[in-house]
C-alpha cells in the first residue's frame, strides 16, 4: 500500500500544476479581454483627426497597437503615451484609468476639455505610477481622493479651477507636483506638506492666496518651489532655509513683504533664486552672497533699500543678477568685475551713484548690461566690449559725460544700443556708423557734435536711430545704409541743406521727424511714397515751396507738423479727405487760401492754422471767413460762370459724398432670416458684401468666405459670431465703430457689423497666415525679434497715436497672426466682454519692458 501510494503522488500534482496553468491563462485571457474592452472604448468616444489610434482594432494585437506598451511577461498594458496627439473629445469615462496593470499614462498636449471624471483618484488602478493630464482644456474642480503609490502627477495648463483639495496630502509617494497655469484659488493646503519624497512642486500661474505654509520644512526631498504669478502674501518662511536639497526658488509676482529671510544662506545647493515682483524690503542679506552655486539671482521689483554689498565676489558662478526696480543706493560694487561668468547685469532704475567700475567687463562674460536711471557719473568705461559678446548696452538717463569709447565703435556684436540722456560729447567715430548688427541706435539728448553726412552709413539691420537732441550740424546722409529703418529721429540739432529725396525709398518709416533743424528747400514729394509712415514732423525749420500733394496718398499718416516754416500755396484740399489723419499743424508759414473743413482740419485747433493768410474752415479754426470780390459787376459775370460749374461741382461731390456716406451708414436689410442692422467701416467693403454672405460664411466651418465676385475687388473676409446677443450693451457697438476707424499695418481690421435680434456678426479682414502660438517653437531669433517690433508698434499705435488710448489688455501668441512674411498682426480684444481662452503659464526671469 505505502509503495502504492508513492507512485501515485506525482500523478496528483501534475493534475493540480496543470489546473493552476489553466486558471492562470484563464485569468491572462479574461484580463486581456478586459482591456481591449477598455481601449477600445476610450477610441470610440474621442475624436482622432490625425489617425493614430489607426491601427487599434483586430489587425494587429492590442500590444502592438500606437501608445500602447506591454511588460514583457503577462501582455498586459504597462504604458499609455498618447501624448501631443491632437486627440480631442471629453473623458466621458474614467475605465481608461482602470487598466489593472497600468503604470504610466499619458494624455498631455492634446484638447481633451469638460471635467476630469470624479472617481480618477479614488477607483483607479492602485499600480498608476506616472499620471500627466497637462495642456489640455480640463475644466472643473480637481477631483478628491488618492493614489498612494502615485509617484508622478502633472495637470498643469489646463483651466482647472476651485481649491486644492485636501486630500493632497495623502498621496505620500509623489515625487512631482505640477498644477501651474490653471485657475485654482484659495489658499495653498497646509496638508501638501505630508508629502515629504517630493521634489517638485510647482503651483505657479493661479489665483492662490494667503501664506506659503510654514510646514514646508518637512519636505526634505524637494529640490525645485515654483509658486509665483500667485496672489500669495505674508512672509517668506524662515523654513525655506532648511530645504537644504533646494536648487530652485521662484517666489516672484506675488505680495510677500517683509525682508529676505538670512536662512535662505543655508541653501548650499541653491542655483536659481527668483522673488521679483513682490513688496520685500530691507536689504539683501550677507548670507545671500555665500550661495556659491548660485547660477542666476533676481530680486527686481521690489522696495529693497541700502547697499550692493561687496560679497557679492563670492558668487563666482553667477551668470545672471537682476536688481532693477528697487531703491538700491551707493555706488556699483567693484567686485562685479570679478565674475568671470556674468553675462547679464541689469541694476537700472535704482538710486545709484558714482562712476561705474573701470574694469567692469575686461573679467566678464557680459551679453548684457542695463544700468539706465540711476544718478551715474563719470566716462563709460573703455572694456564693457571685451567679451566681444555684448550684444545689449542700456545706460540711459544717468550724467555720463566724455566720448563714446572706441572700443564700443569696433563691439561689433552690439545690436540695442540706448545712451539718451546723458552729457556725452564728441563726434560719432566711422566705425561707430559701421556697427553691423545694429538695429536700435539712440543717442538723442547729449551733447555730440559733428558732421554726420560726411560719413560712410553701413548699419543694415538698423530699424529705430534717434540723434535729436544734440549739435549735428551739416547736411543729412543720402542714406544711413539700412531699407529697414521704421524709427528715424534727428530733431532737434543743427543740420542744413535739402532734405534728401533718396529717404523716399525708406518704405518701412513709420516714425519720421527733422524738426527743429536748419532745413532749406522744398518737401520732396518723394516723402509721399512712405506708405507706411504713420507720424512726420518737419516743423521748425526754413522749407518752402508748396505741401506735396501725394502725402494725400499716405494711407496710414495719421500725425503731420508742418508749422514754423516758409511754406507756401495753398493746403491741398485732398489732405482733407485722408481718413487716417488725426492731427494736423500748418501754422506760421506763408500759406493762403482756403482751408479744408472736412477731416483732420475738421475740429482743428487755431494754433494749429495761424500765422498765415488761410481763410474759411471750421469754426474751431478761428480763422476768417473767405472774403467775397468787391467789384460786383466783374463778380456778377466771374459768378455766372462759376455758378454752373460750383453746382455741378457740388452735385457731383454731393453726389459721391453722400453714396460714401450712405455706404458706410448704418442700413437696415430684410431677408428671410429677418431685419438685418449692417455697417461697414470701409465703402469698398460695402459694395462687395452681402447679408446673405456674412450668413453664408459663419455657417462654414473656418468662417472664411470671398466677398461678391462680381466687385472689382475680389477679396476674402473673416465672420466672428458673436454669442448670447441679448446681454451685450448698447454701448458695445459704439465702441465697436470706433474700433473699425483703427487701420495700421500690424492690426487685423474690422471691416464690418451685421446684427439682428437673434444673430450678431463681426466682419474682419482676412489675413492669411498661422497664429504665433503654433510656430512660436520653430521660429529664429531673428524672426522672433521683427515678430515682436511689429506687435510693438502696432501697441505704440494704440497707446501713443488714438484719442484715447486703446489698452489692449489680454497679450497672447493667440491674438497674433503672423502673415508668409513673418508681419505679425494683432487681433484686438472686444471692448466690454471678458476672455477666458488663453492663459499663460511662464517661468523665464523677468526682462525689462522696452529697454
Amino acid at each position: 500500500m505505502a509503495k502504492t501510494g508513492a507512485q501515485a503522488s506525482p500523478v496528483v500534482m501534475f493534475s493540480m500544476f496543470m489546473l493552476f496553468i489553466v486558471l492562470f491563462f484563464s485569468f491572462v485571457v479574461s484580463d486581456n479581454g478586459k482591456e481591449v474592452e477598455i481601449l477600445l472604448s476610450f477610441k470610440s468616444s474621442i475624436y482622432d483627426p490625425s489617425g493614430f489610434l489607426s491601427n487599434w482594432d483586430s489587425s494587429a494585437t492590442f500590444c502592438q497597437w500606437h501608445g500602447v506598451t506591454c511588460n514583457n511577461n503577462l501582455s498586459h498594458v504597462d504604458k499609455l503615451d498618447l501624448s501631443a496627439k491632437n486627440l480631442t473629445g471629453k473623458l466621458v469615462s474614467s475605465s481608461i484609468f482602470h487598466l489593472p496593470f497600468i503604470q504610466t499614462l499619458n494624455i498631455s498636449n492634446n484638447q481633451f476639455y469638460g471635467e476630469i471624471p470624479e472617481d480618477i483618484f479614488s477607483s483607479s488602478s492602485s499600480s498608476l505610477r506616472f499620471l500627466n493630464l497637462s495642456n489640455n482644456n480640463f475644466t472643473g474642480q480637481i477631483p478628491s481622493g488618492s493614489i498612494p503609490g502615485l509617484e508622478v502627477l502633472d495637470l498643469s495648463n489646463n483651466m482647472l479651477s476651485g481649491k486644492i483639495p485636501p486630500e493632497i496630502g495623502s498621496f505620500y509617494s509623489l515625487k512631482f507636483l505640477d498644477l501651474g497655469g490653471n485657475v485654482l484659488v484659495g489658499e495653498i493646503p497646509v496638508s501638501i506638506t505630508n508629502i515629504t519624497s517630493l521634489q517638485f512642486l510647482t503651483l505657479a500661474s493661479n489665483q492662490l492666496v494667503g501664506p506659503i505654509p510654514h510646514g514646508l520644512s518637512k519636505m526634505k526631498s524637494l529640490e525645485w518651489i515654483y509658486v509665483g504669478y500667485n496672489n500669495l502674501s505674508g512672509q517668506i518662511p524662515e523654513e525655506i532655509g532648511m530645504l537644504t536639497s533646494l536648487n530652485h526658488l521662484d517666489l516672484v509676482y506675488n505680495n510677500l513683504t517683509g525682508e529676505i529671510p538670512s536662512s535662505l544662506g543655508n541653501l548650499s545647493d541653491l542655483q536659481y533664486l527668483f522673488l521679483y515682483q513682490n513688496k520685500l524690503t530691507g536689504s539683501i542679506p550677507d548670507s545671500i552672497f555665500g550661495l556659491k552655486k548660485l547660477v542666476s539671482l533676481d530680486l527686481s521689483d521690489n522696495s529693497l533699500s541700502g547697499e550692493i554689498s561687496e560679497l557679492v565676489i563670492h558668487l563666482q558662478n553667477l551668470e545672471i543678477l537682476h536688481l532693477f526696480g528697487n531703491i538700491f543706493t551707493g555706488k556699483i560694487p567693484k567686485a562685479l568685475t570679478s565674475l568671470p561668468r556674468l553675462q547679464v547685469l541689469q541694476l537700472w532704475s535704482n538710486r545709484l551713484s558714482g562712476e561705474i567700475p573701470e574694469s567692469l567687463g575686461r573679467n566678464n562674460n557680459l551679453t548684457i548690461l542695463d544700468l539706465s536711471t540711476n544718478n551715474l557719473r563719470g566716462r563709460i568705461p573703455d572694456g564693457l566690449c571685451s567679451s566681444s559678446r555684448l550684444f545689449k548696452l542700456i545706460l540711459f538717463s544717468n550724467s555720463l559725460e566724455g566720448a563714446i569709447p572706441k572700443n564700443l565703435s569696433t563691439c561689433t556684436s552690439l545690436q540695442r544700443v540706448r545712451l539718451q540722456n546723458n552729457r556725452l560729447s564728441g563726434e560719432l567715430s566711422s566705425e561707430f556708423t559701421k556697427l553691423p548688427l545694429v538695429y536700435f541706435l539712440d543717442v538723442s539728448n547729449n551733447d555730440l557734435s559733428g558732421n554726420i553726412g560726411d560719413q560712410e552709413w553701413d548699419m543694415p539691420g538698423l530699424e529705430m536711430l534717434s540723434l535729436a537732441g544734440n549739435r549735428f550740424s551739416g547736411r543729412l546722409p543720402n542714406s544711413f545704409g539700412s531699407q529697414k529703418i521704421e524709427d528715424l529721429d534727428l530733431s532737434g540739432n543743427g543740420f542744413s541743406g535739402t532734405i534728401p529725396r533718396s529717404f523716399g525709398s525708406l518704405t518701412e518709416l513709420m516714425q519720421f521727424s527733422l524738426s527743429g533743424n536748419k532745413l532749406i528747400g522744398e518737401i520732396p514729394e518723394e516723402l509721399s511714397s512712405c506708405k507706411k509712415l504713420v507720424s512726420l514732423d518737419l516743423s521748425h525749420n526754413q522749407l518752402s515751396g508748396q505741401i506735396p500733394s501725394g502725402f494725400a496718398e499716405m494711407p496710414v499718416l495719421s500725425q503731420l507738423d508742418l508749422s514754423d516754416n516758409q511754406l507756401s500755396g495753398e493746403v491741398p484740399p485732398q489732405l482733407g479727405k485722408m481718413e487716417s489723419l488725426i492731427q494736423v499743424n500748418v501754422s506760421h508759414n506763408h500759406l493762403h487760401g482756403s482751408l479744408p473743413s472736412t477731416g483732420a482740419f475738421l475740429a482743428i485747433n487755431s494754433s494749429a492754422v495761424s500765422g498765415n493768410d488761410l481763410c474759411g474752415g471750421a469754426e474751431t479754426s478761428g480763422l476768417p471767413p473767405c472774403r467775397k470780390v468787391k467789384n460786383l459787376n466783374w463778380w456778377f459775370y466771374v459768378a455766372c460762370s462759376l455758378v454752373a460749374l460750383v453746382l455741378l461741382a457740388f452735385a457731383a461731390f454731393g453726389f459721391i459724398f453722400i453714396r460714401k456716406r450712405n455706404n458706410l451708414e448704418l442700413k437696415r436689410v430684410e431677408n428671410e432670416d429677418g431685419i438685418w442692422e449692417l455697417q461697414f467701416f470701409d465703402s469698398n467693403v460695402s459694395k462687395s458684401v452681402t447679408v446673405d454672405d456674412i450668413t453664408l460664411s459663419a455657417k462654414q466651418v473656418n468662417g472664411i468666405c470671398r466677398g461678391n465676385k462680381s466687385s472689382a475687388n475680389d477679396f476674402q473676409f473673416v465672420v466672428k459670431e458673436m454669442n448670447d446677443v441679448n446681454s451685450i450693451p448698447s454701448s458695445f457697438w459704439s465702441e465697436i465703430k470706433q474700433l473699425g476707424k483703427l487701420q495700421h499695418p500690424n492690426l487685423v481690421n474690422l471691416i464690418g457689423t451685421c446684427r439682428s435680434d437673434k444673430n450678431a456678426y463681426l466682419v474682419y479682414e482676412y489675413i492669411k497666415g498661422k497664429l504665433l502660438s503654433e510656430i512660436l517653437h520653430e521660429l529664429t531669433w531673428e524672426r522672433r525679434r521683427k515678430i515682436a517690433m511689429g506687435i510693438a508698434k502696432a501697441l505704440k499705435f494704440l497707446h501713443s497715436y488714438c484719442s484715447p488710448s486703446i489698452i489692449v489688455g489680454d497679450m497672447s501668441p493667440e491674438r497674433v497672426i503672423v502673415d508668409g512674411k513673418d508681419e505679425p498682426r494683432l487681433r484686438l480684444s472686444l471692448p466690454g466682454l471678458l476672455s477666458t481662452e488663453n492663459k499663460a503659464f511662464i517661468s523665464s526671469a523677468y526682462v525689462a519692458p522696452g529697454t
